[in-house]
């Protein structure tokens, strides 16, 4: 079908953790993984207004904002913002796998989301835009920006769905299916992609990675707002259904899964993008875990510094694999009230998306 070649949009989804008919329906399952399934994923730190005003304050050519939820919604939000398209879950999946408690279903599915253009960048809910940018920070001549740093997969909480997105990587590009797919070829055939000089330093780590000659062992993440095409999600549909299907019916998260970042690694090595300045991209974005009060009191220094353009608060504030107790309720809240505290010095007025 064609596309508007213009238009940008954004996707952002979103769960009300403290929502009393949701928390039900939940009770009624049980997650086979108890740490890829921790309360914390569905707290609500109360900040999703200041996303909003960023996007209308430093991105007001976003053409659509596709704001995905299980049915509840914040009780400030405004639905009759023209540039608001509210996504149920029940409009893009289908029925027999609902509810869903996951998001890797959610992700994978995002081409099914009716007028979504073909240039989309997908947010989480911790994902804040803290300057002014254009959507050249995303696209250029219609194609994704990104890196493509070779990197091995480590040790981490979401490491095996890392490995099954790599598995489908390696299933469709390699010497056994076609010889240019051979990994080295790979590479060659977009040189100056993989070897782009403003990726820095790190393109000795893909230089290393190169001799590993049983396919791609990994890529270095992004967590950040990512730019998609969705037509890559219709090529993987189209060559991996069945894996695809399997982890749409997942209702929690689980090692079997695979998730957005296998549509992100096939742009990669299908070409399908243009490199991005990795220098100035580790300058001015950040990720940090919230585990304590400490790390609050960091990001609120972050924020405030003026230094960054993206930043990345993702919580891990339950006991888990990197946490060794669950953040108390009062340095819970504390928590919360600096992150709100530093965010409002960025962004004090409301927006249009507000009631």
């Amino acid at each position: 079908m064609p596309y508007k070649q213009n238009n940008i949009d954004f996707v952002i989804p979103w769960v009300d953790g403290n929502d009393k008919e949701w928390l039900e329906e939940k009770k009624k399952y049980i997650p086979s993984n108890k740490i890829l399934n921790t309360n914390s994923r569905f707290i609500d730190w109360d900040n999703l207004q200041y996303i909003f005003r960023a996007f209308e304050e430093f991105t007001p050519w976003v053409n659509k904002i596709y704001f995905i939820t299980y049915g509840h919604l914040p009780k400030w939000l405004n639905i009759n913002h023209p540039k608001l398209v509210i996504v149920k879950h029940e409009d893009f999946i289908d029925k027999k796998y609902l509810p869903l408690f996951n998001v890797n279903p959610l992700e994978i599915n995002l081409h099914r989301i009716k007028g979504l253009s073909e240039k989309f960048v997908y947010f989480n809910d911790d994902f804040f835009i803290l300057k002014p940018i254009k959507p050249d920070v995303f696209f250029k001549n219609n194609l994704p920006l990104d890196f493509a740093i070779l990197d091995s997969i480590h040790d981490g909480s979401i490491s095996h769905m890392l490995l099954n997105n790599i598995d489908i990587i390696n299933k469709n590009f390699n010497r056994h299916i076609k010889p240019e797919y051979e990994k080295k070829k790979l590479v060659f055939k977009n040189f100056f992609k993989w070897f782009y000089p403003l990726y820095g330093k790190e393109i000795i780590q893909t230089i290393a990675c190169m001799y590993i000659k049983k396919g791609h062992t990994g890529f270095v993440g992004n967590h950040h707002p990512q730019p998609f095409l969705k037509s890559t999600f219709e090529i993987l549909w189209e060559k991996e259904e069945k894996k695809l299907l399997e982890v749409s019916s997942s209702k929690f998260r689980t090692n079997e899964d695979v998730t957005q970042y296998l549509f992100r690694y096939w742009q990669l090595v299908s070409g399908n993008f243009i490199p991005l300045n990795y220098i100035d991209y580790k300058k001015t974005r950040k990720y940090i875990e919230i585990r304590t009060l400490k790390d609050s009191y960091n990001v609120n220094k972050d924020i405030k510094s003026k230094k960054y353009t993206f930043y990345c608060i993702n919580d891990d504030i339950s006991k888990g694999r990197y946490t060794k107790e669950d953040m108390s309720h009062r340095d819970f809240e504390l928590s919360k009230r600096l992150i709100k505290e530093a965010l409002n010095t960025m962004l004090p007025k409301k927006s249009k998306f507000e009631i």
